[in-house]
Parts: C-alpha cells; structure tokens; sequence
C-alpha cells in the first residue's frame, strides 16, 4: 500500500490549517458584522463562543482525524456505527462553498490585474471610473468573470496536486506569513487616513453605530449570538471536514491541545487586522460605501484606492492578501474531497490517484463556480427567485442570488449542524475518553481535559442549536 504522506512539519501544518481558517470570512464579514451587531460587545459573544465552541469542535476534529489517518468521510466511518453518514456532510459543504469562493478569488485576481493597470496607466486599468462602474462592468462581462474564476479553480486545482508536502504545505508556509506582512502595511496606511477614527469607533464602541445612524435597528441577543455563531464556523473552517482531513496528517508528537488554540487565536486576530485594513479606510474615503459583503471588496475598497495617494500600488498590496486569503482556504476545502478519494483509492491497492481526482473534483468545482460568474450576484435574471418567480420585495435572505443559496445551505445550516453532530458523536457515542488519550499521546497534557468534557457533552451542543436556530431563522425569516 502506497505511504500516506502527511505534514513535514507542524509549522507547516499550522500555515495550512490557519490558511484555512483564514479567508473570505475574515476580511468582508468579521468587521461589518462586528460594527452592525454591537462593536465590543459582538466581539465578547464572538470570544466567548471561540472559547466554549470553537475551541472545542477543533480540538474534536482534528483529534478525529488524527486517530484515524482518514478524512472526513472515513473518520466517522470507522470510528462511528450511528454516525458513520456525518463525513458526507463536509464534503457536501466543502463543494457548495467552493462554488462561491473561486468565483471570488476570481474577483480578486481581476481587481489585481485592474490596479497593476491604474499602477502603469495601462488600458485595462480602470480607466477614471469609480468603484461602482468598475465593478459592473465587469459583472456585465459574465464570460469576463469565468475566465477569472475558472483560472482561480486551476490555481486551486495545481496545488492540491501537488500533494500535502508539496503543494499545500509550500503554498502556505510562505503565503501565511506574506499576508500578515501585507495587512501590516496596509493596517499602518488605513489607521493614518483623516477620517479613520471613525471606522475604529465602529468596530469597538458599543453602540456607537446605531447613535450615529450606520445601522437603523439594535439588534437582539439571538440575532448577535447567531451572528458570532455562523462567522465562527466560516472563519475556523469547522463543521466543513476540512480539520479533520488536516489532523489526518498531523504527526502523533504534534500537540492537539496547542495547535487547536493557536489556530484560533490567529484566526481572530486576522479577522481585526482586517477590519482595521478595511472599515477605517471606508470611514475615511467612501463614507457611504458598503460596510460588508463582495461590495465592500470590489467597490468600497475600489473607490478607497482611488482617492489614496499611491493607491493603485495599495491596491495591489490589498487584492493580493484577499487573493493569498482566498486560495489557502480553497485548497483545504478541495483537499477535504481529494483525501477521501484518495484514501479509498489506497485502501483498494490502486495507488495514491491524487492528480485524476484533483482534476475530477476541479472539475465539478468549475461547473459550480460557471454558474455563480453567470448569475453576476443577482443580477443576470438566474438566480433562485427569478426561477421560482418570487416577489423581489420579500425576498427570504437565501434566494436573491446562487452566491447566497450556496451560503445558506453550507454556512446557514450543514456547518453548524455537522458541529453540533459530531459534538453528540464524541460526547454519547465514542466518549470524551477518544479525544483525551489521543491529545495525551507521546507524553504530552491535555490541560483543558475536564473543560473539553463538560463542553463537548453539554454547553457545545446547546450553543450549537441555539446558533442553528438564529442562523435558519436569518436565512429563512
């Protein structure tokens, strides 16, 4: 049987899994859910969950994946007789969220190449035009933004191919660190705008948005605590499979316990190095440009760049990090589908197969990622309430583009559920006893073993359906 390779090192290992948990999430999400849902006090609910939650489901999956040597799919197949199906939940979501995020990192790719174009007063710049315009006409080039998407679906692609090691292990020991460098510099560039104390009051005064009309309506406490919940799961990568498959290739010495708190803890702080890259640069430049959303990244942070001195060469810098953002999280979600296959292709003596299923999966991925470009967020006459004739005035939050119907079903509801399972599968199934003996191999502590107990029996699950609930009842109601 061909050899299971696996991280050459736990550096490398921590890259890729914060690369994972890093992206899209972290730069147009976390801080305009943070400034609409209460500034400080969102992030305290947000901590709170990371702590009672978000810690616990990742110490849970990738100590899964790392007692197994499997993947998603056959972790739970051999570990579970009740929970054996769970797997397929996180590939389900690993695709339906692949077929958003390459259509947007090929976005970003476009957004780069538009400002090396304002850098060198070249014709596919953006030509005097404002974020705005920009931005439509590239939606109203459909076949334009497929291009883009379909060349991000083959970076993806290349680097899942190249293996753990060799692709996915290279990419982000080096791409990880480029990207903090890269929001250090434009963090310093935003935070000195005249104007951006404002995007800080935002972000961190509590109330501060609603006093000052940036939102019209406090919202509640279930609304706040789903917020934080759905964010949660989409920045850490969990409930996806993709931990899981990490922690596969995760070396026996490695600490569960550490790397679990590190990946959370540098996934928080790169979500408020976003917003500060971000939210104080729209407060200065774009006051009224949109706070969230692919608005907030392709004509707010546009139109910033537009009026910066040196802006263009920002502009790089910015599209380049969501680019690095975008692709170290893809490849965890494509390698999610890849080791499956793989590890039944081994199991069956056919070798690794790595580069045809890469290539197959790509594919799927790319027809997926074709219909989102196509739909141009909404506006092509395709999206799911223009099929279902529904009346536009009373859209459900799921259904005004496929971009969102893909968000729903993975974010919105497979995520937080396939948490919340796996916590029931640990806690009454297998026993809290499975994950403490593999976080004590080699000698090392599980300091946090009665904690982990008590959370991933009772207070995990409980926030898992409270956070189910707020987020069926945002989509849905």
């Amino acid at each position: 049987m061909e050899e299971r390779k696996g991280f050459g090192s736990n550096f490398g290992f921590l890259m890729a899994a914060v690369g994972s948990a890093v992206g899209l999430g972290n730069i147009w999400g976390f801080p305009n859910k943070m400034g609409a849902n209460g500034g400080f006090t969102f992030l305290v609910i947000y901590l709170i969950l990371a702590a009672c939650c978000g810690i616990i489901v990742m110490v849970g999956e990738l100590a899964l994946g790392r007692k197994t040597g499997r993947g998603a799919v056959g972790a739970y197949r051999v570990l579970s007789k009740k929970f054996k199906w769970l797997g397929w939940l996180g590939i389900l979501s690993a695709f339906l969220i692949l077929f958003f995020y390459c259509a947007l990192g090929g976005y970003c790719i476009k957004y780069v190449v538009v400002n090396v174009g304002d850098l060198f007063g070249a014709g596919f710049g953006s030509n005097g035009l404002n974020g705005a315009e920009v931005f439509g006409a590239f939606m109203g080039n459909q076949m334009e933004a497929v291009i883009y998407g379909l060349i991000f679906v083959l970076l993806t692609m290349i680097i899942v191919m190249g293996g753990v090691g060799g692709g996915i292990e290279k990419v982000c020991s080096v791409g990880m660190p480029a990207l903090f460098i890269i929001l250090l510099i434009c963090i310093v560039r935003a935070c000195t705008l005249p104007g951006a104390v404002d995007g800080l009051k935002y972000m961190f005064v509590p109330g501060w948005a609603l006093e000052n009309g940036v939102i019209k309506k406090a919202p509640d406490f279930l609304t706040v605590l789903s917020t934080a919940g759905g964010q949660m799961f989409f920045s850490l990568s969990l409930g996806m499979g993709a931990m899981i498959t990490y922690g596969s290739y995760l070396h026996k010495k490695e600490n569960i316990e550490k790397n679990a708190l590190l990946i959370v803890i540098m996934d928080t702080l790169v979500a408020l190095m976003a917003g500060l890259c971000v939210i104080p640069g729209r407060f200065a430049l774009d006051p009224t440009g949109d706070l969230g959303g692919p608005k907030l990244l392709f004509i707010t942070m546009q139109n910033v760049f537009h009026k910066m001195p040196l802006g263009a060469l920002f502009g790089i810098l910015f599209y380049l990090l969501v680019v690095f953002a975008a692709i170290s999280s893809s490849i965890s979600l494509l390698e999610v589908i890849v080791a499956h296959f793989c590890d039944k292709a081994r199991d069956a003596g056919k070798g690794d197969k790595r580069k045809s299923y890469s290539l197959i999966a790509a594919v799927f991925v790319g027809l997926g990622c074709i219909l989102i470009c196509m739909d141009s967020l909404g506006g092509a006459g395709i999206s799911p309430f223009n099929i279902l004739g529904m009346d536009p005035e009373n859209l459900p939050m799921w259904s005004d583009c496929w971009l969102d119907f893909f968000d729903c079903i993975s974010e919105g509801i497979l995520m937080p559920l396939g948490a919340l399972l796996m916590c029931l599968c640990i806690g009454w199934e297998l026993g809290p006893k499975m994950v403490d003996d593999e976080c004590c191999l080699e000698g090392q502590s599980f300091k946090m073993k009665g904690f982990f107990n008590i959370c991933v029996k009772f207070i995990t699950p409980l926030c898992m359906l409270l956070v189910l609930y707020g987020q069926i009842r945002e989509f849905f109601f």
